[in-house]
Protein backbone atom coordinates (compact mmCIF):
# COMPACT_ATOMS: atom_id res chain seq x y z
CA UNK A 1 0.00 0.00 0.00
CA UNK A 2 1.12 3.76 -0.76
CA UNK A 3 2.49 5.37 2.03
CA UNK A 4 -0.20 8.43 0.77
CA UNK A 5 -2.86 6.10 1.16
CA UNK A 6 -1.70 5.13 4.53
CA UNK A 7 -1.86 8.30 5.72
CA UNK A 8 -5.16 8.86 4.24
CA UNK A 9 -6.34 6.33 6.04
CA UNK A 10 -4.88 7.60 9.42
CA UNK A 11 -6.07 10.96 8.69
CA UNK A 12 -9.84 9.33 7.97
CA UNK A 13 -9.86 7.79 11.63
CA UNK A 14 -8.51 10.68 12.85
CA UNK A 15 -11.14 12.76 11.94
CA UNK A 16 -14.47 10.00 12.51
CA UNK A 17 -12.82 9.87 15.93
CA UNK A 18 -12.58 13.44 16.60
CA UNK A 19 -16.16 13.87 15.20
CA UNK A 20 -17.91 11.72 17.31
CA UNK A 21 -16.26 12.32 20.52
CA UNK A 22 -16.69 16.10 19.93
CA UNK A 23 -20.62 15.44 19.13
CA UNK A 24 -20.97 13.48 21.80
CA UNK A 25 -19.47 16.32 24.08
CA UNK A 26 -22.32 18.56 22.31
CA UNK A 27 -24.95 16.56 21.80
CA UNK A 28 -25.59 14.73 25.23
CA UNK A 29 -26.84 18.02 27.55
CA UNK A 30 -28.98 19.25 24.07
CA UNK A 31 -30.31 15.60 23.50
CA UNK A 32 -31.00 15.92 27.64
CA UNK A 33 -33.23 18.92 27.27
CA UNK A 34 -34.92 18.44 23.81
CA UNK A 35 -36.56 14.76 25.15
CA UNK A 36 -37.88 16.41 27.80
CA UNK A 37 -38.94 19.70 25.72
CA UNK A 38 -42.46 19.49 24.19
CA UNK A 39 -42.80 23.00 23.48
CA UNK A 40 -44.22 24.27 20.24
CA UNK A 41 -40.90 24.85 18.60
CA UNK A 42 -39.73 21.08 18.96
CA UNK A 43 -40.44 20.26 15.54
CA UNK A 44 -39.09 23.45 13.96
CA UNK A 45 -35.43 22.07 16.28
CA UNK A 46 -35.78 18.24 15.52
CA UNK A 47 -36.22 19.73 11.72
CA UNK A 48 -33.11 21.73 11.82
CA UNK A 49 -31.35 18.73 13.83
CA UNK A 50 -32.24 16.56 10.93
CA UNK A 51 -31.45 18.89 8.02
CA UNK A 52 -27.98 17.06 6.92
CA UNK A 53 -30.07 14.13 6.44
CA UNK A 54 -31.60 15.36 3.33
CA UNK A 55 -28.99 18.02 2.09
CA UNK A 56 -26.66 17.31 -0.65
CA UNK A 57 -23.49 17.17 0.99
CA UNK A 58 -22.25 19.47 -1.60
CA UNK A 59 -24.59 22.10 -0.43
CA UNK A 60 -24.03 22.28 2.62
CA UNK A 61 -20.51 21.90 1.74
CA UNK A 62 -20.46 25.32 -0.17
CA UNK A 63 -22.56 27.24 2.41
CA UNK A 64 -19.91 26.16 4.87
CA UNK A 65 -17.05 27.05 2.88
CA UNK A 66 -18.51 30.59 1.91
CA UNK A 67 -18.66 30.46 5.79
CA UNK A 68 -14.94 29.80 6.40
CA UNK A 69 -14.05 31.79 3.26
CA UNK A 70 -11.53 35.04 4.62
CA UNK A 71 -14.23 37.65 3.63
CA UNK A 72 -17.01 36.11 5.75
CA UNK A 73 -17.00 37.53 9.47
CA UNK A 74 -16.42 33.98 10.64
CA UNK A 75 -13.47 33.19 8.76
CA UNK A 76 -11.96 36.38 9.40
CA UNK A 77 -12.17 35.89 13.48
CA UNK A 78 -10.84 32.58 12.37
CA UNK A 79 -7.83 33.96 11.53
CA UNK A 80 -7.80 36.59 13.94
CA UNK A 81 -7.79 33.67 17.32
CA UNK A 82 -5.59 31.27 15.37
CA UNK A 83 -3.70 32.85 12.45
CA UNK A 84 -4.54 30.39 9.87
CA UNK A 85 -6.91 30.04 7.22
CA UNK A 86 -10.48 27.53 8.27
CA UNK A 87 -11.13 26.89 4.12
CA UNK A 88 -8.92 24.17 2.97
CA UNK A 89 -7.77 23.02 6.34
CA UNK A 90 -8.21 20.05 8.91
CA UNK A 91 -9.94 22.23 11.21
CA UNK A 92 -12.42 23.24 8.68
CA UNK A 93 -13.26 19.67 7.76
CA UNK A 94 -13.92 18.65 11.38
CA UNK A 95 -15.98 21.50 12.18
CA UNK A 96 -17.97 20.86 8.72
CA UNK A 97 -18.32 16.79 9.88
CA UNK A 98 -19.72 18.31 12.92
CA UNK A 99 -22.62 19.66 10.97
CA UNK A 100 -22.92 16.84 8.33
CA UNK A 101 -22.88 13.90 11.32
CA UNK A 102 -24.93 15.38 13.40
CA UNK A 103 -28.46 13.74 13.21
CA UNK A 104 -26.74 10.38 13.35
CA UNK A 105 -25.35 10.96 16.57
CA UNK A 106 -28.24 13.36 18.17
CA UNK A 107 -30.97 10.61 16.61
CA UNK A 108 -29.69 7.51 19.24
CA UNK A 109 -29.27 10.00 22.11
CA UNK A 110 -32.80 11.76 21.88
CA UNK A 111 -34.71 8.15 22.12
CA UNK A 112 -32.54 6.51 24.62
CA UNK A 113 -33.06 9.30 27.08
CA UNK A 114 -36.72 9.13 26.23
CA UNK A 115 -37.04 5.50 27.10
CA UNK A 116 -35.05 5.91 30.42
CA UNK A 117 -37.38 4.85 32.85
CA UNK A 118 -38.70 7.87 34.90
CA UNK A 119 -39.29 5.69 38.44
CA UNK A 120 -35.58 5.61 38.71
CA UNK A 121 -35.09 9.34 38.61
CA UNK A 122 -38.03 10.34 40.64
CA UNK A 123 -36.62 7.84 43.26
CA UNK A 124 -33.11 9.81 43.06
CA UNK A 125 -35.17 13.09 43.64
CA UNK A 126 -36.98 11.21 46.83
CA UNK A 127 -33.34 10.49 47.96
CA UNK A 128 -32.46 14.44 47.63
CA UNK A 129 -29.87 14.23 44.54
CA UNK A 130 -28.84 16.95 42.73
CA UNK A 131 -29.77 17.41 38.62
CA UNK A 132 -26.14 17.45 38.64
CA UNK A 133 -25.70 14.45 40.52
CA UNK A 134 -28.32 12.51 38.78
CA UNK A 135 -27.61 13.07 35.47
CA UNK A 136 -23.76 12.04 36.19
CA UNK A 137 -24.42 9.44 38.85
CA UNK A 138 -27.84 7.73 36.88
CA UNK A 139 -29.09 9.07 33.63
CA UNK A 140 -25.51 9.22 32.16
CA UNK A 141 -24.71 5.31 33.10
CA UNK A 142 -27.98 3.98 32.23
CA UNK A 143 -27.70 5.58 28.84
CA UNK A 144 -24.50 3.80 28.00
CA UNK A 145 -26.00 1.45 25.28
CA UNK A 146 -27.24 5.00 23.67
CA UNK A 147 -23.84 6.61 23.63
CA UNK A 148 -21.77 3.86 22.11
CA UNK A 149 -24.89 3.63 19.76
CA UNK A 150 -24.55 7.22 18.62
CA UNK A 151 -20.69 7.47 18.49
CA UNK A 152 -20.45 4.21 16.46
CA UNK A 153 -23.21 5.21 14.11
CA UNK A 154 -21.56 9.23 14.20
CA UNK A 155 -17.72 7.19 13.88
CA UNK A 156 -19.10 5.21 10.48
CA UNK A 157 -21.18 8.00 8.80
CA UNK A 158 -17.56 10.46 9.30
CA UNK A 159 -15.22 7.67 7.38
CA UNK A 160 -17.98 7.85 4.03
CA UNK A 161 -17.88 11.45 3.66
CA UNK A 162 -16.55 12.45 0.12
CA UNK A 163 -18.38 15.59 -1.05
CA UNK A 164 -18.31 17.91 2.20
CA UNK A 165 -14.74 17.05 2.69
CA UNK A 166 -13.91 18.23 -1.12
CA UNK A 167 -15.69 20.90 -0.37
CA UNK A 168 -14.23 22.19 2.53
CA UNK A 169 -10.84 20.72 2.21
CA UNK A 170 -10.07 20.12 -1.20
CA UNK A 171 -7.39 17.09 -2.21
CA UNK A 172 -4.12 18.01 0.23
CA UNK A 173 -2.19 15.10 0.92
CA UNK A 174 -1.43 14.63 4.66
CA UNK A 175 -3.57 17.52 5.48
CA UNK A 176 -7.42 16.88 4.49
CA UNK A 177 -7.12 13.94 1.79
CA UNK A 178 -9.24 11.29 3.44
CA UNK A 179 -9.91 7.55 2.11
CA UNK A 180 -12.99 8.29 0.26
CA UNK A 181 -10.91 11.51 -1.94
CA UNK A 182 -7.84 9.00 -2.07
CA UNK A 183 -9.79 6.05 -3.63
CA UNK A 184 -11.68 8.53 -6.29
CA UNK A 185 -7.66 9.57 -7.21
CA UNK A 186 -7.09 5.80 -8.01
CA UNK A 187 -10.14 5.00 -9.84
CA UNK A 188 -9.48 8.02 -11.80
CA UNK A 189 -6.10 7.07 -12.51
CA UNK A 190 -7.24 3.27 -13.24
CA UNK A 191 -4.75 2.29 -10.44
CA UNK A 192 -7.48 -0.37 -9.56
CA UNK A 193 -4.97 -2.64 -7.48
CA UNK A 194 -4.72 0.42 -5.07
CA UNK A 195 -8.21 0.96 -4.86
CA UNK A 196 -9.27 -2.31 -3.75
CA UNK A 197 -7.28 -2.21 -1.29
CA UNK A 198 -8.53 1.14 0.36
CA UNK A 199 -11.99 -0.22 -0.62
CA UNK A 200 -11.44 -3.29 1.32
CA UNK A 201 -9.77 -1.58 4.43
CA UNK A 202 -12.94 0.75 4.54
CA UNK A 203 -15.51 -2.64 4.33
CA UNK A 204 -13.73 -3.68 7.20
CA UNK A 205 -13.47 -0.71 9.18
CA UNK A 206 -17.48 -0.12 8.35
CA UNK A 207 -18.16 -3.66 9.12
CA UNK A 208 -16.82 -2.81 12.47
CA UNK A 209 -18.84 -0.29 13.16
CA UNK A 210 -22.32 -2.11 12.25
CA UNK A 211 -21.49 -5.17 14.63
CA UNK A 212 -20.39 -2.53 17.66
CA UNK A 213 -23.72 -0.57 16.49
CA UNK A 214 -26.48 -3.45 16.42
CA UNK A 215 -24.53 -4.79 19.61
CA UNK A 216 -25.06 -1.92 21.34
CA UNK A 217 -29.03 -1.42 19.91
CA UNK A 218 -29.36 -5.19 21.36
CA UNK A 219 -28.42 -3.26 24.92
CA UNK A 220 -30.84 -0.53 24.26
CA UNK A 221 -33.69 -3.12 23.70
CA UNK A 222 -32.74 -4.62 26.75
CA UNK A 223 -32.71 -1.71 28.54
CA UNK A 224 -36.60 -0.59 27.43
CA UNK A 225 -37.74 -4.08 28.81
Amino acid sequence: MLQSDLTALWLTIKLAFITAVLLLVFCIPLAYKLAGYNGKFKPFLEALIAMPLVLPPTLLGFYLLVLFSPDHAFGQFWFWLTGTQLAFSFQGVVIGSLFYSLPFVMQPLVAGFKHINRTYNEAAIALGLSPFKRFVYLIIPLLKPSIGSAFALGFAHTLGEFGLVLMIGGNIQGQTQVVSIALYDHVESLNYTAAHQLSLILLAISFACLVLLFKFNKSIVGVKQ
